[in-house]
Order: C-alpha cells, then sequence, then structure tokens
C-alpha cells in the first residue's frame, strides 16, 4: 500500500494581492505542499499562524499591516517548530542580520525561479537554512562586525538553543573565525595550528550543532550569540 505525501502547509504572507496569488498557484502545484493561509501583513500572519499551523512562512518583510521581522520574532515564540523564510524585494544586509535574529531560517528574492522558491521551501521544511544571496553571504561573513548596532546585538544575547555537548574554547574560536568567512587553511594560520585540526574541530562543531553544513553552523553561532 502506498503512504501518502506528507504535505508541507505553507502560510503566505504579503500585502500585495497579486503576489500572493502567484505564490498560491506555484505552491498549490506541488504534490508535497498546500496553501493553508494567506495574511496581508506581520499582526494578521501571527494570528493566523496559531489557528493553521503551518511548517513553512513565506513572510514578506515591509508590509503596512505589521512588519514582517518583527513578525517573525512573535511567531517564533508561539510555534518554535515553524520555519520562515524572508521573501522579499530587497537584498538588504539590515534585513537579512536582523531575519537571522529573529529565527528566520531562510532569505530569498521575489525575483526566484519558481523551482528556486519551492526547493528553498522543502529545504525550509527540512530545518536547513536558505541563504543564497550574494548580500546574504556576505552578512553571515561579515555584516556581524561592520557596524556598531550589529555588535551590539550580539553582546546582548545570551544562547538560547541548548546544546547536547557544550563547545571547548578551541571549537569557539574556530566557529567564530568560521563566521567571519574564513576558509579552514586561514583558520590555521590565525590560531597557529594544523589545517587538519581545524578540519576536526569544524567536524564536531557541525556534530554538536546536529547540522549539514557550515552555513548552517553560521546561522546558528549568530542567532545565538556566539559570535562576538
Amino acid at each position: 500500500m502506498e503512504q501518502d505525501i506528507q504535505e508541507i502547509r505553507v502560510l503566505l504572507v504579503d500585502d500585495q494581492h497579486l503576489v500572493r496569488h502567484g505564490l498560491r498557484f506555484i505552491i498549490n502545484a506541488q504534490q508535497d505542499m498546500e496553501v493553508v493561509g494567506e495574511a496581508g501583513g506581520g499582526h494578521e500572519a501571527v494570528r493566523l499562524a496559531a489557528e493553521v499551523r503551518p511548517h513553512v512562512v513565506l513572510m514578506d518583510v515591509q508590509m503596512e499591516a505589521g512588519d514582517g521581522l518583527e513578525a517573525t520574532a512573535e511567531l517564533m515564540k508561539i510555534l518554535p517548530d515553524c520555519k520562515v523564510v524572508i521573501l522579499t524585494t530587497f537584498d538588504h544586509e539590515d534585513y537579512v542580520y536582523k531575519g537571522i535574529r529573529a529565527g528566520a531560517v531562510g532569505y530569498l528574492l521575489k525575483d526566484a525561479a519558481p523551482d528556486e522558491l519551492v526547493d528553498a521551501v522543502r529545504a525550509a521544511y527540512r530545518g536547513e537554512a536558505i541563504y543564497r544571496t550574494a548580500v546574504a553571504a556576505k552578512v553571515i561573513s561579515l555584516a556581524i562586525r561592520s557596524t556598531p548596532s550589529h555588535s551590539d546585538s550580539v553582546k546582548e544575547t545570551v544562547a538560547n538553543e541548548p546544546l547536547p555537548e557544550p563547545f571547548t574554547g578551541r571549537e569557539l574560536e574556530v566557529l567564530q573565525q568560521m563566521a567571519y568567512g574564513l576558509r579552514n587553511e586561514e583558520i590555521a594560520r590565525k590560531l597557529f595550528i594544523g589545517e587538519s585540526t581545524v578540519k576536526t574541530h569544524v567536524h564536531r562543531i557541525l556534530q554538536k550543532i546536529q547540522v549539514e553544513d557550515r552555513t548552517q553552523a553560521v546561522v546558528f553561532a549568530i542567532r545565538n550569540g556566539y559570535v562576538k
């Protein structure tokens, strides 16, 4: 007997009806996805999410009826297992950084191809980080040390995702250098250790956070205040 396909429940949040219509058409055309609600602003999104309990939320940023980044933070409080992907027109450093801080797992532009959009929804559902724009990549590696406001935000943050095994002091040093965009050989030179040792630390970091790649590890580090 065939198993039923697990449908990914998607909530659309955008103040433009035409955008929501296009997204709904793309999402509902997939066998493993279903749009379970639509909201025209952040306030409505939080209320509706509590009712329909989506797996993934596609969240616009600039909306008159409630900011999307603030709504993301509120949504994470009531539905911590929900995955939010910021979907916006603007490839802006501040949006990316604030999206990570709010708890979003991804950042996607509205001009993304339909295949890229549905792949992002599936990746978010699996718990993967989706920060693939040019600015997003820059933010993950550099923005945390580029402005005082970013540094202040990090200093005020404490780790909120407990680890089954805490990082060692050396692992924290390696994780911070990863966040600054350094490659293994550069980390080795900076910390005066062998490149093979760096690889071992990176492997242990990924295991402890339970993620599959460096990008997801850096997102975790930024979100939880491990990066200074």
